[in-house]
């Protein structure tokens, strides 16, 4: 026999703001046309003290007790509207948008949301923003001036294969046949 404990706070159910919202008015619903709050409880799979609390929430509030609430947190910077608008960005080009080369990267998609709608994002948080929807911020690929790819290509053909280190002719190995016997 296990041990119950009534006071425990659970978990937050799963599901979508507006998907938590309907399972409240359904079971409400249930409920005031006649079967009992553990019936309902038991069939939606929330447990009875749930459906309690609601029916309590309506009876105070009516059905605007059963709405969904707010999320809490920090709302978001850009509308849908304006991720739309980025994401389109990402398939021009950056010269397009007066950029020097072809590649975008964080700070210059940070500029360009600057520009156009006056919303300030730190370079972290938008390569954060871009990893969350599938894309990545590309790096431009840094190159000495110096650099000589005609001679690179040279040493890489002629001199590593001489610098590697070759693999030891196999010695001849001992057997039991080749030794002296010991009596």
């Amino acid at each position: 026999m296990g041990l119950e404990f009534p006071y425990v706070r659970a978990m937050r159910s799963k599901g979508s703001a507006s998907a938590l919202e309907a399972l409240r008015r359904r079971a409400v619903a249930r409920v005031l046309s006649g079967r009992t709050q553990s019936a309902v409880a038991e069939a939606l799979g929330v447990h009875s003290v749930t459906v309690a609390k609601w029916m309590a929430r309506h009876r105070v509030a009516g059905e605007a007790g059963l709405a969904a609430k707010p999320t809490p947190g920090r709302p978001r910077f850009l509308s849908p509207g304006q991720e739309q608008q980025v994401k389109s960005w990402l398939a021009q080009k950056p010269t397009d948008h007066g950029f020097r080369t072809d590649l975008w990267s964080a700070r210059r998609i940070v500029e360009l949301i600057r520009r156009s709608f006056g919303i300030s994002f730190h370079p972290a948080s938008m390569r954060r923003w871009l990893t969350e929807r599938g894309d990545s911020p590309q790096r431009p690929a840094r190159k000495a001036r110096q650099r000589n790819d005609d001679a690179i290509v040279h040493w890489v053909v002629n001199d590593w294969p001489r610098l590697q280190k070759k693999r030891a002719t196999p010695a001849p190995t001992s057997s039991r046949s080749t030794k002296p016997a010991c009596y």
